[in-house]
C-alpha cells in the first residue's frame, strides 16, 4: 500500500535529557498496582473519508488485533537523542491522527497503516486499522478488562519472560468515543525490556491501534523526559472520523 504524505505540519521542540540513574525496582519484581479509571477530553483536527472495508472481524478475533501491534520490530537499542522534534501526522484515508518525531523514518510493514522507527528499529512507533462489527470498544469490555486480556496473551506468547501492567486509563476521542490507553512492559528474548504505551479505538466500526515501543533496559532506563514525550505521542492518538 502507498503511504500518503502528511500536510506541512506544525512542529513541537522538546527536549530529552538522558540519564544512568537506575530504576527504583527490580522487573522481575513489578509490583502489581490498583490501576485508575481516568477520563480525559481528546482534541484533534477532523478530517471526514469514507473507506470501503471488506474483511469483517468478530468479537474473538478483537483480543487477537488488539497484540499485533506489540509485535512490531524488537531488535537492539539505540540511545535517547538529546532533542526530538515532533510533527503531526495524518492519514487521511483510514482516518487517524498522532504526533510523531520527526527523525524516525517512515517503514514499510504488511498490517501496518503506518510505521516510524528510530534507527534499525529498537524503538517505534505502529498503527494498525481493521474493520470491526464493534461499534464501541464498550462492546469488548471495560478498559481494565481489555487490559488484562492483553497482558495474559502477551505472556503466552513464547519469546516473552516476563509481562506487567503498570497503567491503564480512558478518555473520549474527538467525536466523544471511548478511547483507552495502557502502559505496561515486557521482558522479550526477541527484544529485551521494553516499555510500550498502546491506544485502541473504535470508530466508524474501525478498530484503532497505536502501538509505541522503546528500550527500558536496566543499564539504559527510560528517562522521565522521554516518558513525557511517549506519552504526548500516546495522548495525541486520534481517529479524523
Amino acid at each position: 500500500m502507498d503511504w500518503l504524505p502528511s500536510k506541512a505540519p506544525a512542529t513541537v521542540s522538546v527536549g530529552i535529557a538522558s540519564t544512568s540513574a537506575p530504576l527504583p525496582f527490580s522487573f522481575s519484581h513489578l509490583p502489581r498496582l490498583k490501576l485508575p479509571h481516568i477520563l480525559l477530553n481528546g482534541n484533534s483536527p477532523t478530517v471526514k473519508e469514507e473507506v470501503k472495508t471488506s474483511i469483517r472481524i468478530s468479537r474473538r478475533s478483537f483480543a487477537f488485533l488488539l497484540l499485533f501491534p506489540a509485535s512490531i520490530a524488537f531488535s537492539p537499542s539505540l540511545s535517547a537523542v538529546p532533542l526530538l522534534t515532533l510533527e503531526r501526522y495524518t492519514d487521511e484515508v483510514e482516518g487517524f491522527t498522532l504526533l510523531k518525531p520527526s527523525t524516525w523514518a517512515k517503514m514499510e510493514k504488511a498490517g501496518a497503516k503506518a510505521l516510524f522507527e528510530e534507527g534499525k528499529g529498537a524503538n517505534n512507533i505502529g498503527v494498525v486499522v481493521n474493520p470491526v462489527r464493534l461499534s464501541s470498544l464498550k462492546e469488548f469490555g471495560t478498559p481494565e478488562f481489555v487490559a488484562e486480556k492483553l497482558i495474559q496473551a502477551e505472556r503466552r506468547k513464547e519469546s516473552t519472560k516476563y509481562a506487567e501492567l503498570i497503567t491503564v486509563a480512558e478518555r473520549l476521542d474527538h467525536g466523544g468515543r471511548p478511547l483507552y490507553e495502557f502502559e505496561y512492559t515486557v521482558d522479550s528474548t526477541r527484544g529485551g525490556i521494553k516499555r510500550i504505551f498502546s491506544a485502541a479505538l473504535v470508530a466508524s466500526n474501525k478498530l484503532y491501534l497505536l502501538n509505541i515501543s522503546y528500550t527500558d533496559r536496566p543499564e539504559s532506563p527510560l528517562d522521565s523526559d522521554t516518558r513525557t514525550v511517549l506519552e504526548q505521542i500516546l495522548h495525541s492518538f486520534d481517529s479524523t472520523v
